[in-house]
């Protein structure tokens, strides 16, 4: 088999693995991946919006992140918190560019997503209620405790002072 194709440079296998590894890149650039690969960065680019161009044509789970991301709903900012999850540095800034997003975005997207609603349930504040009153009986009992504790070492010192003084009488 050769590593040429008729109709292009790359075999398929090659071009399978490479993006395969420009998908899982982490926080390498693509220019980083390509390098690696020994390859161009704009034919990896080129790849990488091919097989996206794909992928949406073609029904999937995953909720094309199109149009202005001010009007995104809900699932298509789940989606972008996904892709960008493992994403830092000029990987993240580049991923942003991307998608017309800013770093700042994500992270209010985040927060909202993983703070309870504003809206709890009536049960949910009688638990959080009879927790706290749980905490605070618990923390009145400690603070008795440890006073008994510190009363009761008090106690232990008197007395090993008292027995060594009658102990010095007794001589």
């Amino acid at each position: 088999m050769t590593a040429r194709k008729p109709h292009g440079r790359h075999a398929a296998e090659f071009k399978e693995q490479a993006l395969l590894k420009a998908k899982q890149r982490g926080t390498q650039t693509v220019k980083a991946v390509a390098e690696e690969l020994n390859m161009s960065p704009g034919t990896l680019q080129r790849w990488l919006n091919e097989a996206r161009a794909t992928a949406s044509a073609q029904p999937a789970q995953e909720v094309p992140l199109e149009g202005s991301s001010h009007t995104w709903s809900p699932a298509q900012r789940l989606q972008a918190l996904q892709e960008s999850f493992a994403l830092s540095g000029p990987a993240l800034h580049a991923w942003c560019r991307q998608r017309g997003l800013f770093e700042h975005q994500l992270t209010q997207w985040r927060h909202a997503f993983c703070t309870p609603a504003a809206g709890e349930s009536r049960e949910t504040k009688l638990a959080l209620r009879e927790l706290q009153t749980k905490h605070e009986q618990l923390q009145r009992e400690l603070r008795r405790k440890e006073r008994a504790l510190a009363e009761a070492a008090a106690l232990l010192v008197l007395q090993k002072k008292f027995q060594a003084l009658l102990g010095d009488e007794d001589k």
